[in-house]
Parts: C-alpha cells; structure tokens; sequence
C-alpha cells in the first residue's frame, strides 16, 4: 500500500534539485573527510630546538596553551592489577569529589567495583560525576549506574546521538582521567574494563599504563574533565570541592597537562607537542603505541631524525595479539620508509599493548591518550601528561626495555618478505590514515 501511494506521489523539481545538492554536499563531506590531505607540519627553526633549555619549555607552554608546574610528583602503574587497584584505594579515600571521564567504560568485574566504590560514596555525600563516551561505552546500559544515580551520582554521555549532534557524530572523548578531592589524579592510555583487569583463556590481560599525579598539576587535569562535563550536561563544576588550593609537591621536573580537541583548520594541541618533541630530539625516540599510522609530516620529522642527527629511533607496536587486526595490517605498511633509515620496531607478542608513551633523549616523557594516528591527531579529545624530567622518563624505559624484550624485532628484510594476504589489508591503509 506504501509503494501504491508513493509511486503516486509527485514531487516538484524544485524538491528533487535540492534534495541533489543535499546529497552532494553530503557525499563532498565524507569524500573530504576520508580522502583529503592532512595538515602538513613544519618547524620554522633551521636548527633543531634546546629541549633542555628554558627557552624550548616557554614555546612549548605557549604553542600547547598549557601550565608548566614544578610543584608535582608522579608515580607510574604498570597494568591494570596494579593501577585499578590504586585508583579504587583513592576513590575510596575521597572526601569531596570523585571525577571520572573514559572512553571506553565497559560493564563488567572491575566496573561493577568502580561503580560499587562509587556509590558508597555518594551516599556519604561525596560528589561523583562520570563522563562516559557514547560510542566507546554505548554497550553499557543506563541501568548499570542506577545504584549509583539513586546515591547522588551523575552520568553524562558525551555526544550522543541527539539529531542536531550528527554532524559532529565523528568527534569521540577519547580521554583516560581520573580525578579525586581535586588533589589525586591519573592518567593514560586505559579505560575500565576486563582485558586491562585480568586474563581470560586464550586473551591475555592487556599491556597498558597509567600515572598517578599529585600536587600543583592537578587542578589542570580537573580543569579538562571539567570541559567535557560542561559540553556534556551544561554544568560548569566550581568551588573547593574541585579546585582546592593545589599542595606543592617535591617533584625533580617541569610537567605540562595539555589537552586536545578538534579545530576548524586541523591543527591540535596534541599534534603540536609530538611534533616539537620529536623535531628536536638529539639522542633517542622511543614509541608506545597501540595504533601507528603516521601522517607524512610525522613520518617525515621520524625519518629525518635518523638520517640526518643520527637518532635512535625505536618503535613498539602490537603483534599478532592487536585488537584490530585490519589497522595493525594497514600499519605495517608504513615500516618500509622507517626500517630503510635504520629505526628499529618491535612488535609485541605477549599480549595486546595499548600503553601510548613518547620518550624523548632520556629527559621528556608524555603519557596519555594519543595514538599515532589520524583520529587522535585531529578527531578526537584527547589529554597527555608531559614532564621534562630524567627519573621519571628512567622508569618509563625501565618497561619499555623489558617490553622490548617480549617482542619481536621487525628487519626490513622480513618486513619485505612478509605474506601476501599479509599485505593485501595494507591497501586500505589511506583510509585508515584518515579515520584510524
């Protein structure tokens, strides 16, 4: 009866131009979206940057508009047995507020103990406010928080499907933060889910890290769960409860809390600090990352740094254990440029790696949320912790050492050997740079 009515129905031309030019536009963005360049990078400087000097700390502060703060101490958790364990310890000690922002938040053993923890205290009037991605969390249910609404609780999903968010359906909260009494805070590559947690037959615990942060960086964690808590339920969170008068810590570096979202013309934050980093490295590049698929820029500023200042340059991908099989395919197709200057990558093989850590001459670390990839450098909110400081980046090589020791050296000549349905995935990898 539909099909009788509608192969009856005239539509004027008028309608059907603009429908046409609806289409258009839309099938132009999406063509864009996918297909169009990125934005290219380049530093002025003739001469790589001082990244020990003053002066290379004060245009990083300034180009990232971020805070350098020496007043913080930093202790880094090596997977999920150790870091949820700790969070849950300083959840459970809070006394004002409890505020928590992830991507990924699945139901599951150790979100029932988040949730759990929580709503305990709620009920002793401590105020909890979660903000959750409504892509990366959509497959847990309203009726997961409902203790924990009922005690006081606050859940926000960032960008839901509203119709008048469709355009912006892309833009994902990708970041991992954790904030307690607006004096505690974490932050890394992990969400709250099992595959951090513990083992299952044939699925070993995922490989991950977070970083406590205590003392005068806090609050600028704060300040960005804060943003997407607004832009989620259009509360701007204010007072002590928050923002207490930050305690200095002994802390033996300077440490920049710089977030990261979308703009019009490309440029992030984000991109801009691995950009600068990587540009002025003189001794060693080690890399972290779940998800390697680099713009020509960052290829470029990698390969540079090899051929030109004869830096170490290291690599640490997934193996055959990555949770997205076809983006860690498109990925590999990237080693060629790289192992023709003579980096080394090492793809991991216990488990899935999803830690994301930039070590820079034994002197800068940055912890957090960014991939090497598209969706982070100019998708996604994403947030990072960077500290110039050499004991904190030793303990960060002291893993990335024993994780290389789990993997798998990566030659250019097996890389060039490598299967043909091993390299047939590769082909899609100009897509993937785009939305990976």
């Amino acid at each position: 009866m539909l099909l009788y009515l509608l192969a009856g129905t005239t539509v004027s031309t008028g309608f059907m131009v603009i429908a046409w030019l609806a289409i258009a536009a839309a099938l132009l963005v999406l063509f864009s979206g996918l297909f169009g360049p990125g934005l290219r990078y380049k530093i002025s400087a003739a001469k790589p940057a001082d990244n020990r000097s003053d002066e290379f700390l004060h245009t990083l502060e300034a180009l990232t508009d971020s805070k350098v703060h020496r007043g913080t101490s930093f202790t880094v958790h090596t997977n999920g047995n150790d870091f949820y364990e700790e969070e849950l310890r300083a959840m459970a000690a809070a006394q004002h507020s409890i505020n928590l922002e992830a991507y990924i938040f699945q139901k599951s053993e150790i979100a029932q103990r988040y949730v759990d923890t929580m709503t305990e205290r709620a009920r002793a009037g401590v105020q909890v406010n979660i903000v959750l991605d409504a892509i990366g969390s959509a497959a847990t249910h309203e009726k997961f928080f409902t203790d924990l609404r009922q005690a006081g609780g606050k859940i926000a999903w960032y960008n839901d499907s509203t119709w008048y968010k469709l355009p912006q359906f892309n833009h994902r909260t990708h970041r991992e933060v954790l904030v307690v009494d607006g004096r505690v805070g974490f932050i890394g590559g992990a969400g709250v889910a099992d595959h951090w947690y513990k083992a299952r037959p044939n699925k070993p615990r995922w490989r991950d890290t977070m970083v406590r942060v205590d003392g005068e960086a806090v609050p600028n964690l704060q300040a960005t769960f804060a943003e997407n808590w607004l832009e989620s339920c259009g509360e701007v969170l204010t007072g002590e409860d928050y923002f207490p008068q930050p305690h200095a810590e002994q802390g033996s570096g300077e440490a920049m809390v710089i977030n990261s979202t979308p703009t019009a013309g490309g440029s992030t934050r984000a991109r801009l600090l691995f950009q600068m980093l990587l540009a002025s490295a003189q001794h060693t590049i080690h890399i972290t990352t779940p998800y390697f698929l680099p713009d020509r820029s960052m290829m470029d500023e990698l390969v540079r740094a090899v051929k030109e200042r004869g830096v170490e340059v290291v690599l640490l991908v997934p193996g055959k254990k990555s949770d997205h099989m076809l983006t860690r395919s498109s990925s590999r197709r990237a080693y060629g440029r790289l192992l023709e200057a003579a980096a080394r990558i090492y793809e991991y093989q216990p488990a899935m790696i999803h830690a994301k850590i930039l070590l820079i001459d034994g002197l800068w670390g940055v912890v957090g949320s960014t991939n090497f990839d598209n969706r982070s450098f100019g998708l996604n909110d994403e947030v990072n912790l960077a500290v110039r400081a050499e004991d904190f980046v030793e303990r960060l090589e002291h893993d990335f050492e024993r994780d290389l020791a789990n993997s798998e050296l990566i030659t250019l000549e097996k890389w060039k050997h490598r299967p043909v349905l091993e390299r047939a995935p590769e082909l899609l990898g100009w897509v993937l740079d785009r939305q990976q």
